[in-house]
């Protein structure tokens, strides 16, 4: 009997259905060492040793697993094929005394790929399996060593992370360029014209004055605006030339980790997070019927390339499903461009491209259900021809001033027709060069220049990835860290905004730890990560040159820098002790504690502040400010449990001309309706200056 050893018991049970009886599939679910949680676990002066152990919880499955592999012929570890998969097949190697252990590796879990893996062992990749250590233990000796400082200079509770703490920075520093931002005033002009002998009337926006190009600040004021219509009054339209052309629009390529995280959470509002639980599940197996069958590759991976059978695969399903137009002559094939990539892996793709979303749908849930449509459809539209759009472009003059008038609309839907996207059609008459035109309506629009918005998950990931910061497998965990630490928090649009504390343990790590917390410092450490792992570096000098500057400032910063005291003076005393009750902050908000503290371990929440709005749900209690456990504040009533009324969202104490429901403030100072059935968008309550 062969042995073979996964991560996961559903990646099991979907191999085990490609197999023979000869195979008995087992899972160690997950990692079976570690770390230790209740110490550094890594010997500094012995050159930076691990000691792993194994967690009590796994231990069952490890006496377990080391029964069944001394009985069994040979062992087979067949964990993912990353890094992180690579190490826990040496970790399996070492707990459960493995003399000899074949490695086998594959991009799907397919019977076809787990045949051509079974033919095709190796052995385990040191290469890899250093790189991953080197990062576990980075990360141990950045946040076992920094936490306790942030604990001693601020307070209790909080942590650090190597890679965590540059995403809170490039949070924190969009959050002030927000705050600092004066928005400045602009003007645009707006013509509607339509022929002499004509109905359809078409917009043209002032682009030129005196055959020169103008920019956006061109018309500063109300006064410049008015001042350009009063010379283009009486003026003749005339138009002076007209352009017409095809433009192509190309696909996209094939989803990365990155790229499909952006897409779902932009197309189907879902967090990094639940994107990888979802595609996980895809690529480990769905029940179909006839057994379970793996429906994507391997969902961690930066690499574009794509195995000529599927491509060949997905031309012949275009052929049969769409027609000839509908599929390339030659495969289309992309460039990956993302540093470091892993060029031996795949592209996330549907691992059969004729296994469309409806032929399976009954076996899928919602969810899983839209990210595995999303991957199919990515994938197939980058095997389509080019979307073609006819587009037309019209200079109209009047006066000194030149107005620029557009229009474009499909000749040919192309890669469109399986993965659709927004695009706005619009025409224009036919018009030809001195055609002379009439003016309907001439209007001047005011405008402010808008401050960058808050990173969403999407941005977040794209520009972590840009700058080379983390690998596929860190960026869902990097953002739900940051708000598991309460960091960060997501405002009413999804968006991540910095709290309190993040600001001030942001502030704290630049002062004294900027490269800790420079995303080129950390980019560089990623690229040394890469060099161990193609076997050009080795691991414990890597961590050397990090770790001894880091130890000597570290310890400089215990002795140079004060502990900033957070604490406010109040009118209560303890009801304990009697001592006065101070305000202090902890990792959650501010509370309220003795101030008799150590002695005296008295705490209290803050007492909610009062808005001063009569609760619209009961009409009796008041509107206060609230927390959750993790410090996201919300709204309810004062009267609460009496009255369960919440609102993330700020009541203004008014009821929505509508519905009746509590109006709310929403983003960009307007006010809408609470009721998520409901439309209703007010004014704008503050105008800006």
């Amino acid at each position: 009997m062969k042995l073979i050893i996964v991560e996961s018991p559903t990646k099991a049970k979907t191999i085990s259905s490609f197999v023979s009886k000869d195979f008995k599939v087992l899972s160690s679910y997950g990692h079976i060492r570690d770390l230790p949680k209740s110490t550094l676990g890594i010997e500094v002066e012995k050159n930076f040793e691990p000691k792993y152990i194994i967690p009590t919880a796994a231990r069952k499955k490890v006496n377990a697993l080391k029964k069944e592999a001394a009985e069994a012929d040979e062992v087979i570890l067949a964990t993912d094929e990353d890094r992180e998969g690579e190490a826990i097949a040496w970790h399996l190697k070492e707990a459960l005394d493995l003399g000899k252990a074949e490695r086998i590796v594959f991009h799907e879990i397919t019977k076809k790929a787990i045949d051509q893996a079974l033919n095709a062992p190796r052995g385990i990749d040191d290469k890899l399996v250093d790189a991953q250590q080197a990062r576990r233990i980075l990360d141990r000796l950045v946040g076992y060593k920094l936490s306790p400082f942030l604990w001693k200079k601020l307070y209790r509770g909080l942590s650090a992370g190597r890679v965590q703490s540059v995403a809170v920075r490039l949070i924190v520093e969009r959050e002030r360029e927000i705050q600092n931002f004066k928005p400045e005033e602009y003007w645009t002009v707006s013509a509607i014209l339509k022929k002499i002998k004509g109905e359809e009337e078409f917009e043209a926006v002032l682009a030129k004055k005196n055959g020169e190009s103008i920019d956006k600040f061109f018309i500063k004021n109300q006064e410049d605006g008015e001042k350009i219509l009063k010379e283009l009054d009486k003026k003749d339209w005339i138009v002076e030339s007209v352009e017409k052309k095809e433009v192509f629009k190309n696909s996209s390529a094939p989803f990365t980790t990155s790229t499909l995280q952006q897409e779902a959470f932009r197309r189907l509002g879902f967090s990094a997070k639940q994107t990888m639980l979802l595609a996980q599940q895809l690529y480990e197996g769905i029940e179909l019927g006839e057994g379970p069958v793996g429906l994507i590759t391997y969902m961690r991976t930066d690499s574009l390339n794509v195995s000529e059978e599927a491509l060949l695969n997905a031309k012949n399903f275009l052929e049969n499903e769409f027609g000839e137009k509908y599929a390339l002559p030659s495969p289309r094939r992309f460039k990956t461009k993302t540093k470091g990539a892993q060029e031996a892996h795949e592209a996330i793709r549907p691992t059969d491209p004729a296994r469309s979303p409806d032929s399976i749908k009954n076996f899928l849930n919602k969810r899983q259900l839209k990210l595995y449509e999303l991957v199919w459809r990515r994938f197939i539209a980058s095997q389509m021809p080019q979307a073609i759009f006819n587009s037309v472009s019209a200079d109209i003059k009047a006066g000194d001033y030149t107005f620029r008038a557009s229009g474009q609309t499909m000749k040919f839907d192309g890669y469109l027709k399986v993965y659709p996207s927004k695009i706005i059609e619009s025409t224009l008459p036919d018009i030809a060069p001195d055609e002379k035109l009439s003016l309907q309506n001439l209007t001047p629009f005011q405008h402010f220049t808008e401050p960058p918005p808050r990173y969403t998950e999407a941005s977040l990931v794209k520009i972590l990835e840009k700058n080379g910061i983390g690998r596929p497998s860190t960026y869902a965990p990097i953002i739900s860290t940051i708000q598991e630490r309460g960091y960060v928090q997501r405002d009413d649009k999804k968006r991540l905004a910095p709290s309190e504390v993040g600001f001030l343990v942001n502030d704290m790590l630049v002062e004294n730890f900027p490269e800790i917390v420079d995303m080129q410092f950390t980019a560089k450490m990623e690229e040394e990560l890469d060099e161990i792992a193609s076997g050009n570096s080795e691991w414990k000098n890597v961590i050397k040159n990090f770790y001894v500057p880091f130890e000597k400032n570290l310890n400089e910063k215990y002795e140079s820098v004060e502990k900033r005291e957070f604490q406010e003076q109040t009118n209560e005393v303890c009801e304990k002790c009697g001592k006065p009750m101070v305000i202090k902050r902890g990792r959650f908000g501010r509370f309220m504690a003795c101030s008799g503290f150590p002695d005296c371990k008295s705490t209290k929440p803050l007492p909610p502040v009062s808005l001063n709005i009569k609760c619209p749900k009961c009409m009796e209690g008041e509107i206060v400010e609230r927390s959750t456990k993790r410090g996201k504040a919300f709204y309810g009533c004062s009267l609460w449990p009496k009255c369960d009324f919440a609102s993330w969202l700020r009541p203004t104490g008014e009821s929505c001309p509508v519905c009746s429901s509590p109006l709310v403030m929403g983003a960009n100072d307007t006010i809408k309706c609470s009721s998520k059935s409901c439309s209703f968008e007010g004014k704008e309550l503050v105008k800006k200056e």
